[in-house]
């Protein structure tokens, strides 16, 4: 973009933000307890706030911004479904998955799988999430960081690369949970405080602002879009919730490793929903940008449509148009925020999991804490080597699109196993194994079969139709198998008494600092956005 400039307060901005947040990195890292629990866990000593914040700059990142952004450009409000249809999946990871996780003292997934089903279970999700996090979570994330700063600076994309990867690896790899919490703290407020400056200063850029967007293409403006909508079916997101939404919030290592660094069950619930008091603003950092760039370009005719293909172009197209020299340093510096917080997060949950549960199970089982941090410390680094070598295939695909599909036909199996395991006690290890495998078949044959048939089909429904099949199959082959014990199933399926008994034996606390209050408060928040927005 021959015509975007950053000034020198632009720079300085960008390079101090990311100093500062390299510095408390560091210092987090000097505090960090030495042993696994400590590394990986941050001893278990996370207060509500920042659990919150990590919560939401773990899953706000190149991919959230410029793929988000991007799409809402070529597809509309309903595009904010991604950041605002959260209260349902947050409702059911609350009152079945983390009185589950607490209950049990689970440290990660696998472990989860391993205890409830057998070992073969938690093996296939560490060697499949590993996969899934080195090629379909971290390289949109880097690539989206790279292409943005290339495209704005004219600098060498793989030089980009390298540095966001050595800058975030700087912190992450010596300090683990801790550091990575600490700075995904700081790295919200920036992203949050600079993305909501600038999408008013480019609203304003509009005559007559967001009544005029509204006018000028009412049909853009819903959140509810019908079942044949190729963007954001809203009967797709309402399967999604008990399918691929919820894997991603309850299941997924990078996300509940956040809840169970909690010093408690209050910290860990009240987290989940200061992150959602946080989520009814994203869409002004991550996704309502688009429609200001769309009126500018294809309503107001101010410069070339990105329409049909360009359409992750809105982005970096908003800083040039919008973005006054100070601000856009600003922007830059809470956007490399939010990429280097959920890279760090994901290379410190890799180092988890091939840490505990595969070096640990299959290759050393005596090490030591200092041999498995160091274990995580080297696979860490060499996960985010192999992503930012694959990042630039994501280009060919498209940012959201890419990021997305990836996670769906990944979540299916192990979400499918997940629910039959905590509702129906009869779910077999055999049939646990079947679903983990079968799912994977299943979801290829399916995917086949509607190319061959020339038959299109939104993804969501695809992963819909693909966990009803699995699910089918698990239980199936669970009742033609030999059934779990009472003594494996018991802790793990789900009693209403889990709710009643949530915080048994915690201190009393005051009426406003009641979980009821502030899930209620959010609880009304979100129905008047979905009422609003229609």
């Amino acid at each position: 973009m021959d015509n975007f400039h950053l000034s020198l307060a632009d720079i300085l901005i960008i390079v101090g933000e990311t100093l500062l947040v390299v510095i408390i990195g560091l210092m987090a890292a000097r505090k960090v307890k030495r042993t696994t629990e400590g590394y990986f866990l941050a001893s278990g000593n996370m207060p509500w706030y920042l659990i919150g914040a990590a919560f939401v700059s773990t899953s706000v990142s190149s991919e959230q911004i410029v793929g988000t952004i991007g799409a809402t450009y070529k597809g509309g409000l309903a595009i904010a479904n991604w950041e605002w249809w959260a209260l349902p999946t947050y409702l059911l990871m609350m009152i079945f998955f983390i009185p589950m996780y607490l209950r049990n003292k689970i440290m990660t997934v696998p472990d989860l799988l391993n205890r409830r089903f057998g070992p073969a279970c938690g093996a296939i999700y560490s060697f499949v999430i590993l996969i899934g996090y080195i090629f379909v979570f971290l390289p949109p994330v880097i690539y989206g960081g790279s292409i943005t700063l290339s495209e704005l600076t004219g600098w060498n994309q793989g030089y980009v690369m390298a540095g966001i990867v050595l800058v975030t690896a700087s912190y992450t790899l010596l300090g683990g949970l801790s550091s990575v919490m600490w700075t995904d703290a700081i790295q919200c407020v920036m992203l949050i405080g600079g993305g909501v400056i600038f999408y008013f200063v480019a609203l304003d850029k509009i005559p007559g602002g967001w009544d005029a967007m509204v006018a000028a293409a009412p049909e853009r403006f819903h959140l509810y879009q019908p079942p044949s909508d190729p963007e954001a079916p809203f009967a797709g997101l309402i399967l999604a919730s008990f399918g691929v939404f919820l894997f991603y919030q309850s299941s997924n290592q990078v996300m509940i490793q956040r809840i169970l660094s909690a010093r408690s069950t209050w910290d860990g619930m009240m987290g989940l929903i200061f992150s959602g008091f946080i989520n009814i603003i994203r869409p002004l950092v991550t996704c309502l940008l688009g429609l200001i760039v769309y009126h500018w370009l294809d309503i107001m005719q101010q410069g070339p449509s990105l329409l049909p293909d360009s359409q992750d172009r809105a982005f970096p197209l908003a800083l040039e148009l919008f973005a006054p020299s100070g601000l856009k340093g600003v922007i830059l510096a809470g956007f490399f925020a939010a990429v280097m917080s959920t890279v760090s997060a994901l290379s410190n949950s890799i180092a988890t999991i091939f840490s505990l549960d595969v070096y640990k199970k299959f290759i050393r089982k005596n090490a030591k804490d200092r041999e498995l941090i160091i274990t995580g410390q080297v696979s860490g680094g060499a996960a985010l080597l192999i992503s930012s070598l694959v990042a630039p295939l994501v280009g060919s695909v498209g940012l959201f699109k890419y990021f997305q599909t990836g996670v769906t036909y990944m979540a299916t199996p192990f979400i499918s196993v997940l629910l039959m395991g905590i509702f129906w006690k009869r779910t077999s290890y055999a049939g646990a194994i079947a679903g983990l495998i079968g799912g994977v078949v299943i979801q290829v044959v399916l995917a086949l079969g509607l190319l061959a048939a020339d038959i299109q089909l939104h993804w969501l429904y695809v992963g819909a139709i693909a966990q009803a099949l699995t699910m089918l199959l698990i239980m199936i082959v669970s009742l033609n198998t030999a059934p779990p014990t009472n003594e494996q199933v018991r802790p793990f399926l789900w009693r209403i008494s889990w709710i009643r008994t949530l915080e048994e034996g915690a201190k009393k606390r005051p009426w406003w600092q009641s979980i009821k209050l502030w899930l209620t408060l959010y609880a009304l928040a979100w129905c008047y956005i979905y009422w609003r927005f229609w």
